[in-house]
């Protein structure tokens, strides 16, 4: 029989931060519980290693779909090794296959093909000739004076390009409520708006909350495409990995910024895990796989880019980061055991030598990090 998680306010209403400081166990021992990688795991990211090794040696770019335009629903299922995958789900039909993103601007999109020896469908040319792209709406409001200054390069880091900073969602939302609940809520908060006066800005989050519907509709049949239903809870810890894997891919496939936040979700999923351990579901072993394959997953996301883009940032960058450890409000430590599990295992090695969590601790990938007040660039 399942243990139950204590109840909390977060039954009530959306309120995922409850959940986990009810539930949560504090971890302050050190590594020694740790598995090493499975054979499958390590047969998977030899894989990917090769695949990567390809990449590398096409020029950094191993293929890019430039018919269409990436989006929930854009693409079939995409699989590593679809026998041997534990956490499924890709950008598009293929790892490392690069989907095209012309919202923020047609001519990036465009350049991003022809620097890498593609060119840009003509149908998705002709059908964002009447589309407004995020470029060309801020060229719109440019007075001649920022142009010239702009031109003359005394002003950099405008937001006509890469300007978007940093995009943060909660993704573990969809694993603890489900998608129908999070729609149900949503259509409260849309007839609630309903009601108010109709000025802009009303207006304005009256069609906000329509497309954020619209598109949790879409990332329902989403995760049907991997013969998943993620209309309701999830009932263990594979399914909340797996649940919020699908949320995070649906926003990088639908958004191509640079700092696509993941948050803090390592606390979230040792709720799970520590349950499914303690009823026998899952071993130290099993649940170090199902960690293998989510940061498997993060670790191969590509966002199709120029190489002005990549020079400024000296490379190719993805920054998937995650918030592992800290301290609570409360004062208990929010480092878990699966902040363990999730530090090391972007190498699939060396986990029995990751040294006990301190304050002063903040490293980052490829090098293991202390999981403590650490934010990690997975």
């Amino acid at each position: 029989m399942q243990t139950k998680f204590k109840g909390g306010k977060y039954e009530s209403c959306i309120d995922v931060r409850d959940f986990i400081q009810t539930n949560y166990a504090p971890y302050e021992g050190g590594a020694e519980f740790l598995c090493g990688p499975t054979a499958r795991t390590s047969a998977l990211m030899g894989k990917v290693n090769a695949l990567l090794k390809a990449e590398s040696e096409k020029g950094g770019v191993l293929d890019v779909d430039t018919e269409r335009v990436s989006s929930l629903l854009t693409y079939p299922a995409g699989y590593i090794d679809r026998e041997n995958e534990i956490i499924v789900g890709l950008q598009t039909d293929a790892p490392l296959k690069r989907g095209v993103n012309p919202f923020g601007g047609i001519r990036m999109a465009r350049q991003a093909c022809e620097a890498y020896g593609y060119k840009l469908s003509d149908l998705v040319e002709t059908e964002f000739s009447y589309k407004t792209t995020h470029n060309d709406a801020v060229f719109h409001v440019y007075t001649d004076e920022m142009k010239a200054v702009r031109h003359a390069g005394l002003l950099t880091g405008l937001p006509d390009a890469y300007g978007r900073g940093r995009i943060i969602g909660d993704y573990r939302r969809v694993a603890l409520y489900g998608v129908d609940k999070l729609i149900e809520e949503k259509m409260k908060d849309k007839r609630a708006y309903g009601e108010k006066l109709m000025d802009e800005n009303n207006i304005r989050t009256l069609e906000e909350l329509y497309k954020q519907i619209d598109f949790l509709k879409k990332l329902k049949d989403m995760a049907l495409l991997y013969g998943a239903d993620i209309s309701k809870p999830a009932q263990n810890a594979k399914e909340a990995i797996q649940w919020t894997y699908f949320a995070y891919l649906a926003a990088i496939k639908e958004q191509n910024g640079a700092a696509m936040s993941l948050g803090r979700v390592s606390t979230f999923f040792d709720i799970y895990i520590e349950r499914d351990i303690a009823d026998g579901v899952l071993t130290e072993e099993t649940a170090q796989e199902l960690i293998d394959d989510f940061v498997i997953k993060l670790r191969i996301t590509r966002q199709l880019r120029t190489p002005e883009y990549n020079d400024l940032f000296g490379g190719d960058p993805t920054w998937t980061t995650e918030s592992v450890g800290g301290m609570g409000e409360d004062g208990r430590t929010l480092v878990t055991k699966t902040s363990y599990r999730m530090n090391p295992t972007s190498q699939c090695c060396g986990r029995n030598a990751c040294p006990k969590p301190s304050k002063n601790s903040a490293r980052r990938f490829p090098s293991i990090p202390t999981p403590f007040n650490t934010k990690t660039t997975i």
